[in-house]
């Protein structure tokens, strides 16, 4: 008799970094207990930003013995990958093209879709000539092969503040081909992401050079 299995999630992951890894990307990591700099400061946002608001944060006490020099020392559980890439770029040279899996954390109601703990995956690619023409063609063959069949995808216009300009990715919904179904809320559209070129005061704040 067989026992055990891999977890769907674990499966899902490792099929990603294959994936991705098969198109030249290494995988990076990073803490999950962060500061407030490199969850928010480093990524454009600093204090008393609105933009901070899109993420419910869990914030962590600060014992005695732990004296704040700075708001940006202050504790809390990662929101999103991102804080990752200013640490992996802080210590690396460009050419960068890398990926990030790992937990995010967000002060969140459970439901069938919402969790107060989630996996996540980023993406990031620095060089001189990238543009969103490279991102587009690697998300298509991502979901691509992701999906064994031949993915569509749109890009839709959004906000994010250390991105600049930003979009939200659609796939063609894979359950339907697009016709409507209730998996896409009859749209033939699923989302899956959001993304964007690097926001110029990112780079600054890892030590690189905007231009």
């Amino acid at each position: 008799i067989e026992r055990g299995h891999m977890h769907p999630v674990t499966k899902m992951l490792t099929e990603i970094e294959r994936i991705f890894h098969s198109m030249g990307f290494e995988t990076a990591d990073g803490p999950e207990v962060e500061t407030d700099y490199y969850n928010f400061q480093a990524l454009n946002m600093p204090p008393g930003h609105p933009a901070r608001s899109m993420w419910d944060t869990f914030w962590l006490r600060q014992g005695e013995r732990r004296k704040m020099k700075d708001e940006r020392d202050r504790l809390l559980l990662r929101t999103h990958i991102s804080p990752v890439q200013v640490r992996y770029m802080e210590k690396h040279n460009p050419p960068i093209r890398i990926i990030v899996p790992g937990r995010s954390y967000r002060y969140e109601a459970t439901d069938a879709s919402h969790d107060f703990q989630f996996e996540y995956i980023e993406g990031l690619m620095v060089d001189d000539n990238i543009s969103v023409a490279n991102f587009k063609a690697i998300m298509i063959e991502f979901f691509s092969r992701f999906f064994k069949k031949q993915a569509t995808i749109r890009l839709r216009p959004s906000y994010f503040p250390f991105t600049e300009p930003s979009f939200e990715i659609d796939v063609s919904c894979v359950i339907c081909d697009g016709k409507g179904c209730s998996i896409c809320k009859r749209t033939g559209w699923l989302e899956l992401a959001g993304a964007g070129m690097v926001h110029p005061n990112v780079f600054k704040a890892a030590g690189y050079n905007p231009k």
